[in-house]
């Protein structure tokens, strides 16, 4: 008894349409794999927030034109075999640029936010002018009083100036200049704190704002390590027998904007609140923002005799006991 075969027709017609699928799909893959993004000659910039998901990315490219659309990304990520880790920060993309380029760059480490230096013996304005100058921080600052400002970080003093530590700072993602500002008080506040407590006995200063004060005169007189307790002996001792302090930088401080780069007699004779040749005593503020080296050395000033010194024009100071002495150095490095 024989049988008949069964018709094999129907199944090479299903191999040969699942086969016809398996090319197409295999095209669009490949299509979407190597499918070019779209950016601009001078490249673009992509921030991703911490927690951010792929899908949250895909909008985000979508958005700024960069893919054709989310659909494309979401489609490369499920062709592609294995789980891409999506990291946050800032990323900067440049042409020519893949679809699998793009995804690959955004697993590995952000390009990042560029440091900030604050340069120490720089004003309180400048520190403002650096701060508004970054694409990378949200601004508002520009729009505060120095009141407001002082409130909004929690300040107690009632002047800016000498109350933010200098230093090169890694920005936070996304950062309010604000946050920044009170980032900065805090830590001259806890470096301030640290150096008061290990301070020196036996010091003119009632308080640590006055210690900060005379740590911005010594930032101004002198950029040299081996100097800076020198320079703090100096004004301690004359503060301590009476002696104005007849510092040159805090003139020019009080002289604001009619500074020009040169002080004349008249401006010694000035009466503003920051002429140390007029006033007795510390001003009343900072005058600039001081490093730790030069509030470490107004806390612990160096013992000598010396109540002069003078620029030898080479970069140091030439340090005098008696008047005599002074006018020599003077007569030798200023004036000849």
């Amino acid at each position: 008894m024989s049988t008949l075969a069964a018709p094999k027709k129907p199944i090479r017609k299903r191999r040969w349409l699942l086969m016809a699928v398996l090319v197409v799909l295999a095209i669009i893959a490949y299509r979407i794999f190597l499918q070019s993004v779209t950016l601009p000659t001078e490249g673009v910039k992509l921030r991703v927030a911490r927690g951010s998901h792929w899908q949250q990315v895909a909008t985000q490219l979508s958005d700024q034109g960069i893919i054709h659309s989310q659909w494309s990304l979401r489609a490369y990520l499920f062709l592609r075999p294995g789980e891409e880790v999506l990291l946050p920060g800032v990323f900067n993309f440049r042409p020519p640029m893949t679809l699998e380029q793009l995804v690959s760059r955004l697993s590995q480490a952000p390009d990042g936010t560029p440091a900030m230096l604050v340069i120490e013996g720089t004003r309180y304005s400048d520190l403002l002018a650096t701060i508004a100058a970054r694409d990378d921080v949200r601004h508002g600052v520009a729009e505060m009083t120095d009141e407001q400002v002082l409130a909004a970080i929690g300040a107690e003093e009632s002047h800016p100036e000498g109350l933010f530590a200098p230093d090169t700072y890694v920005m936070d993602d996304d950062s309010r200049d604000i946050d920044i500002l009170r980032r900065l008080y805090l830590r001259q506040k806890r470096i301030l704190a640290a150096e008061w407590a290990a301070r020196a006995p036996d010091l003119p200063y009632k308080t640590p704002y006055e210690a900060l004060i005379m740590a911005s005169i010594i930032e101004k007189e002198t950029s040299r390590n081996d100097e800076r307790a020198r320079v703090a002996g100096v004004f301690v001792r004359r503060m301590k027998i009476g002696m104005r302090l007849q510092t040159d930088p805090t003139v020019i401080y009080g002289m604001g904007e009619a500074f020009r780069g040169n002080i004349s007699r008249k401006d010694l004779r000035a009466a503003t609140d920051y002429n140390t040749y007029r006033i007795d005593g510390l001003p009343p503020s900072p005058i600039a923002l001081p490093s730790r080296a030069s509030i470490h050395a107004a806390m612990h000033p160096a013992e000598s005799d010396a109540i002069f010194f003078v620029a030898d024009g080479k970069g140091r100071h030439i340090f005098s006991a008696t008047l005599k002495e002074h006018n020599n150095a003077v007569n030798k490095y200023q004036r000849q």
